[in-house]
Order: structure tokens, then C-alpha cells, then sequence
């Protein structure tokens, strides 16, 4: 007669162990699936892999998760902190590994580490402004001057408002980077020995150089609002490249711009015409201190603005 409880049960002399409750969705049990189930049970059940219609986060597995089970943690890989989505749909009778956040089981609310939201929409964001509220802002509250209605792009370099943005113009005051008088460039100690002036329609910039210009229009940037800038296309696929820092809340001035020919060949760059594009970040809050309260170095620069200490 067999022996070993496999051997009867495959002779018919031994009953089958009991199955165990199948999770709908998936497989094995699971403490999600039976919140009214024994604690002492529940600690010792592994925790089933997640299927991706409920969640799309898979399940931590192997000993951590053991140890875990063990500790009577719920653990998600990939969890969102306290917007956890088994606490969310109350699943969860005990602190979430990454939440640290304690769910009754069958609720649905949250209690939220945060105690200024429970919600991820509520959180703080910032939104990219449409060409409408560009426009009412360069209208009303004068944000840009001058400004231009609609893309100007017939034989120029496109410039002028965008479905989310603004492409600015280039000025025509130039300050083109030299050796001639083998300055050293210091950003503490910037001589002007550094660069020559030029005041023209065209500007050329030599090989593997560098110059500085500003724009044609004056930007007055709300409190609430933080303006970044990206080069234009046409530039960036010809090597040259133009960088601008952030324009800061309630900064306003002439924007100093930064072009890099960054081929061995020299390169014209075109007064009058577009040279980058600025996006308008809007926040859902005021910030604390603008550029203006802090009485920044660079407010109300016009002109093409050299580096100050």
C-alpha cells in the first residue's frame, strides 16, 4: 500500500487537501481578496502577481515579498506613495510598504501622508499657456512688446505668437566673441576686450564661436508664470545653437540671447527675424518671492546685458 500521501492520493486511498479560494483575475489567494479573512492566515498567504486590468503594477515578488507578508506590509513595486491604488479602491488592512499610509478595509478613502492633498490632481502643477492666453496677457497686461499677432514666416525665419508659444526676433545689436586681444573670458570679471560690437542686419559669427544679442521684444512675466526657451529649428539644424536661461516671475527686459556656431564654417544669423521660441509655464499658485521682491541683478535689463556679479 503506498506510503506517501501523493502516492495514495494518486491510488484513490487519500482524500485531496482542500483547494484554496481562487482570486478572481487571477491566481492563488491573496490578502486583497478577503479582508474579513483570520489575521493569522492572512500573514502567511503570498501575495498574488497583479493583473494588468487592474492595476498595470506588477506585484513584488520572490523573499522580499515574503518578508513582507510576514511583517503584514502590503507591498507594490512601483507604488504611487499614498495615492496607492489598493488603497484607493480600500483594499488594503494594513500600511502600505511605500505609502506608510493605514486603510480599513472596505473603505475608500485615503489617509493621506500629505495633509495638504489625498488626491493627485490636487496637486500643485504647472500648465503650458495656449496662444489665447498668450495674446489677452501681450494685450492686457502688456507681456510682450511689441507683439506679433500671428507667425510671420513669408522668406524670413518664422517669428511671432504660436498655438503654445512665442517665437521671439533676434535685435540688431550684435557683441561677436574674439581673440584679437587674447582676453580671457571671466564671468566674476567679464572684460569688454572680450568681443566686438556690431550693429547690422546680418551678423557672422566665426567658426567654433560665440555671440550675444537680445531680442526685439520687451517680456514683462506675470507672478504666477515661468518662462523657459528652445532654439528654432532652422538654426539648430544648421549648427548653431541658442541658449537662454528661464525668465523669471515678474522679470521683465530684454531677453540676452546666446549663439553658438558650433561648426568649423562661419555662420550668418539673421536681425529682425525668429530666433527661439518661448513657452509660458503657468502654476496653480503664486510663488513666495518673485525675481522682482528679491530686486534680482538682471530685472529691467534692455539692451544686449554683459554678466554681472
Amino acid at each position: 500500500m503506498p506510503t506517501c500521501a501523493a502516492a495514495r492520493r494518486r491510488a484513490g486511498t487519500a482524500p485531496r487537501p482542500p483547494a484554496r479560494p481562487k482570486v478572481p483575475g487571477g491566481t492563488g489567494t491573496s490578502r486583497h481578496s478577503d479582508p474579513t479573512a483570520p489575521e493569522e492566515t492572512a500573514t502567511r498567504r503570498l501575495i498574488r502577481p497583479i493583473v494588468p486590468e487592474e492595476t498595470g503594477m506588477p506585484r513584488l515578488a520572490g523573499r522580499k515579498a515574503r518578508e513582507n507578508a510576514a511583517e503584514g506590509v502590503e507591498t507594490h513595486e512601483f507604488c504611487p506613495g499614498e495615492f496607492c491604488t489598493f488603497a484607493q479602491a480600500g483594499r488594503l488592512s494594513r500600511p502600505c510598504l511605500f505609502s506608510r499610509t493605514a486603510v480599513p478595509a472596505g473603505s475608500v478613502e485615503t489617509q493621506s501622508a500629505n495633509p495638504q492633498s489625498a488626491n493627485p490632481r490636487e496637486q500643485a502643477v504647472m500648465a503650458i499657456m495656449p496662444d489665447s492666453w498668450i495674446r489677452r496677457m501681450a494685450r492686457d497686461e502688456g507681456m510682450i512688446e511689441p507683439y506679433v499677432e500671428s507667425q510671420r514666416r513669408e522668406g524670413v525665419i518664422s517669428y511671432g505668437v504660436s498655438s503654445y508659444g512665442y517665437d521671439a526676433r533676434v535685435a540688431e545689436e550684435f557683441k561677436v566673441f574674439t581673440n584679437v586681444d587674447n582676453a580671457l573670458v571671466d564671468p566674476k570679471a567679464f572684460s569688454e576686450q572680450s568681443f566686438v560690437e556690431r550693429r547690422t542686419e546680418v551678423c557672422i559669427i566665426p567658426p567654433n564661436s560665440f555671440a550675444l544679442a537680445r531680442t526685439v521684444e520687451y517680456f514683462r512675466i506675470p507672478r504666477d508664470t515661468l518662462v523657459i526657451c528652445l532654439g528654432k529649428s532652422t538654426y539648430a539644424r544648421c549648427g548653431i545653437i541658442v541658449n537662454v536661461t528661464p525668465l523669471e516671475p515678474e522679470w521683465e527686459g530684454h531677453v540676452t540671447l546666446e549663439f553658438s556656431n558650433t561648426t568649423p564654417l562661419p555662420a550668418k544669423v539673421y536681425a529682425n527675424e525668429g530666433a527661439c521660441q518661448f513657452l509660458f509655464l503657468k502654476a496653480d499658485e503664486v510663488c513666495e518671492t518673485s525675481y522682482a521682491d528679491r530686486k534680482g541683478k538682471y530685472m529691467g535689463q534692455r539692451g544686449v546685458t554683459l554678466p554681472k556679479l
